[in-house]
């Protein structure tokens, strides 16, 4: 009998707890070995408890080690804090993995096939910001102080060689904006020089890109690119820049990997304008369950969840109404269980 996996399952806010009750649907489908404990964050957090990330949730994953979940609701401007933020800061979550591959053939771009590996917890998302008032303005001047370190630069890319490696990718390219932030970005890049000269030279290819031109060449070609690792701003620009290579957010799963936990997640917002209404694309987060699957050592199951979200996509042609087709979440679930159960 296979051992059970204690795992933290945060449905989120807007199309979360359908997104999520798809994806159990596959990973049931599966046998996968998770055991649930089921908590609550985000909006629903605040409503429930008066807290968008209660410590109820922290324990759990503190305990689990292990996450699952659907997207939640930041407000923008005031409110809280973002919840996602917190939880990459609390456990440590330095390394934001985001694979996109084409899924549906005819589209703008055929057979992109791309990694990016974006820093989680440094950078100018650390929220170090502060306003000053001239006059009677107190907003007249807003300022942010962002911070990379050589430690938190050096984990994140040996992280990213030994991922690339480990999956037989064949280049990383570093992407930076040292020619300006000569500091705050050249200290990533001068630190990927020596990672790669002291561990990965003659094992890998490496080559550096300016963040500008290397959106631009994404856009233009994105097959001369195979895995991309970059700081915490750019990364959140290039990952979602490069999932709209492949059919946008829905297709997009992404792992947030640190030293005390893991939690998997698909990388788009609640979309409050849809939820409830059974239309949403439970894709991503069902790639974000294979992601775990991969990080639990259970690579077959999570080949085969992948194999059979592409065979419902391209065989059956059953697609949600934002991949073009006509098939609710429901619809979309039982086709991909139809695919894991009888192949």
């Amino acid at each position: 009998m296979t051992q059970k996996i204690a795992a933290t399952l945060i449905a989120g806010d807007g199309v979360g707890p359908e997104i999520v009750d798809a994806t159990l649907a596959a990973l049931d489908a599966l046998q996968a070995p998770f055991q649930w404990d089921r908590q609550v964050a985000g909006m629903e957090g605040l409503k429930s408890t008066g807290d968008p990330l209660p410590p109820a949730t922290l324990e759990s994953i503190r305990h689990t080690r292990l996450a699952l979940k659907g997207p939640l609701e930041t407000p923008s401007g005031g409110g809280y804090r973002s919840s996602n933020v917190r939880l990459r800061e609390e456990f440590k979550l330095y390394a934001n993995l985001r694979p996109v591959r084409t899924a549906i053939p005819g589209g703008r771009y055929e057979n992109v096939d791309l990694v990016v590996v974006r820093e989680n917890v440094e950078g100018l998302y650390l929220g170090y910001e502060h306003f000053i008032q001239i006059d009677d303005d107190p907003h007249a001047v807003a300022m942010a102080t962002g911070v990379n370190t050589r430690q938190g630069s050096r984990r994140l890319l040996e992280f990213a060689f030994e991922h690339a490696i480990a999956t037989g990718r064949r280049k990383v390219t570093i992407v930076h904006k040292a020619n300006i932030m000569k500091a705050l970005t050249g200290i990533f890049l001068e630190t990927a020089q020596q990672v790669y000269d002291r561990k990965y030279k003659g094992r890998i290819e490496m080559d550096t890109a300016i963040i500008d031109a290397c959106a631009m060449k994404l856009v233009l070609d994105p097959w001369q690119f195979d895995t991309l690792v970059t700081t915490n701003l750019f990364g959140d620009i290039l990952s979602d820049l490069v999932a709209g290579l492949v059919g946008g957010l829905g297709m997009a799963p992404g792992a947030n990997i640190g030293t005390d936990a893991a939690i998997f997640e698909a990388v788009h917002g609640s979309a409050p304008d849809i939820a409830g209404k059974g239309v949403a694309n439970p894709t991503a987060l069902m790639l974000g369950a294979a992601l775990m699957l991969d990080h639990c050592g259970l690579s077959s199951l999570a080949n085969r969840l992948r194999a059979a979200i592409d065979q419902t996509l391209n065989a059956d042609k059953v697609r949600t109404r934002d991949l073009g087709g006509t098939a609710s979440t429901s619809a979309f679930t039982a086709a991909v269980v139809k695919r894991i159960t009888h192949g």
